[in-house]
């Protein structure tokens, strides 16, 4: 802490700081920390859990691609009345002869369709289907980066929106206590209307700005809260997470471009698109079917009590032409090849540069924490001595409420600097690839995609969703 005399008054600023280093203090009982918060957002985060039941969503498309290699199977049954008049003409022996005759038929019957061979079609759909579910999978694991980065962004955000508060609390005290002690000098003559006018207007200015303050600070929580879902109670300091990120930046590249999800997303999305283009090719083959069928009808006539039939046929079909749509086919999914082989060059690309600039943005925050820190101890210096020459007349009132505001500055530096290192951490350890609920240790059931995977997989039938719904 450190103290200065103001006419008399002694004004005390207690020391923020908004995060702490390895060697962490003890955190105050009832504290929330960044961990609980990021394991809260893990959790209940909406973005996530949404991302989650796409994934589940994505799963169903191989077993709907399985389905080619199964037997379809319907049936049929039908009744109703059928009624007939009959004119027979005998001239010119006896005229005309009318007979009428009125039947309820009834029938059922069953077919069976089985493909043998479809060109690949089905295969192939099912490998694409497969490469849809883990390029899914990827996405899912970057949204968990995207929302655990949020969600210490918010931490941070509020951590630091509150430090500024109640630096502006503290410095609007100073002003106000500056102000006080310079009318009190008016009073006897020892400073001009002028000097009482500018601490007038410090003060103005101080609670402009932390009325601006307050309000980014409620801002602050807001975001909090809907990325969390947990309203920001006695924060914890955070702490940046610099023992999880690689030593060197070309390491931290390699590492981003070999595992980062967004890559690995890109590349099973190539993946999938050749399993398109072969299924696309596979309506050029021809196909062969298994067909049987099973029939009876029942009072079809007056004379016919019931009639039985059953069939089993084999089916060769061979595509001639068929319009055309289906080289279109073929050539639009070919293009989107070429696109999605594209799309990962770009987000290697975006990685690289993620890399660097959040590499940089941690190594800035590091030399910013020294330098704000440096600059608060000899402003600190710098008030107390512009004070006490102020006092002996040395010094104009304008002279002090620049060196308050400057050592002001300089604390609001330090507090936006720790901030910006622990975030830069997070960012960073996000832009390898590596920001997840496992790699930082959370104390969360870790949400597992595959479970879902191998419930519905080689499912045959059922409406009802593992969750039961």
């Amino acid at each position: 802490m450190w103290h200065f005399a103001a006419g008399g008054r002694v004004v005390a600023y207690a020391a923020i700081a908004i995060f702490v280093g390895a060697a962490a203090s003890a955190v105050p009982a009832g504290a929330q920390t960044l961990d609980q918060s990021l394991s809260a957002a893990y959790s209940n985060n909406p973005t996530l859990n949404s991302q989650r039941a796409a994934t589940r969503a994505t799963d169903e498309y191989v077993p709907i691609a399985l389905s080619g290699y199964r037997p379809q199977v319907f049936g049929s049954a039908y009744v109703g009345t059928q009624w007939t008049e009959t004119k027979i003409s005998n001239f010119p022996l006896s005229g005309t002869t009318t007979t009428q005759s009125q039947t309820q038929p009834y029938g059922f019957g069953v077919t069976i369709s089985q493909t043998i061979y479809d060109g690949l079609r089905t295969a192939n759909s099912v490998r694409g289907a497969e490469f849809q579910v883990r390029g899914q999978r990827e996405l899912l694991r970057n949204t968990e980066q995207l929302v655990l980065l949020d969600a210490a962004t918010a931490y941070m955000n509020v951590l630091q929106n509150s430090a500024l508060v109640e630096l502006q609390r503290q410095n609007l005290e100073a002003l106000q206590e500056e102000l006080r002690a310079t009318r009190d000098r008016f009073s006897v003559g020892e400073v001009t209307r002028t000097d009482v006018a500018q601490a007038e207007a410090s003060v103005a200015n101080a609670q402009s700005e932390l009325a601006l303050a307050e309000s980014n600070l409620n801002s602050a929580r807001a975001t909090f809260f809907q990325v969390i879902g947990l309203k920001p109670v006695k924060l914890s300091p955070g702490r940046p997470i610099d023992n999880l990120l690689p030593k060197v930046q070309n390491t931290a590249v390699d590492i981003g471009l070999a595992n980062h999800p967004a890559v690995k997303a890109a590349q099973f999305s190539v993946d999938a698109a050749m399993a398109n283009v072969k299924v696309a090719e596979g309506a050029l083959s021809p196909s062969v079917s298994l067909n049987g069928s099973a029939a009876s009808d029942y009072a079809s006539s007056d004379q016919i009590e019931r009639q039985s039939s059953a069939s089993l046929t084999l089916n060769l079909s061979v595509p001639i032409y068929q319009g055309g749509g289906e080289y279109a086919t073929i050539r639009q999914n070919k293009e989107l090849l070429g696109q999605s082989r594209i799309e990962v060059d770009v987000n290697r690309e975006q990685v690289r540069a993620n890399v660097v600039q959040f590499w940089g943005a941690l190594v800035a925050a590091k030399a910013a924490i020294e330098s704000a820190q440096a600059s608060v101890a000899a402003n600190e210096i710098a008030l107390k001595g512009v004070r006490e020459e102020w006092r002996v007349g040395q010094r104009t009132t304008l002279d002090v409420l620049n060196a308050q505001t400057a050592l002001f500055d300089a604390r609001a530096s330090l507090v936006i600097a720790q901030r910006d290192r622990v975030v830069a951490s997070y960012s960073l350890l996000s832009a390898t690839g590596q920001l997840s609920a496992s790699k930082l240790g959370l104390k969360v059931q870790q949400y597992n995609p595959k479970v879902h995977y191998d419930q519905v997989r080689d499912a045959w039938f059922g409406v009802r969703t593992p969750d039961g719904r």
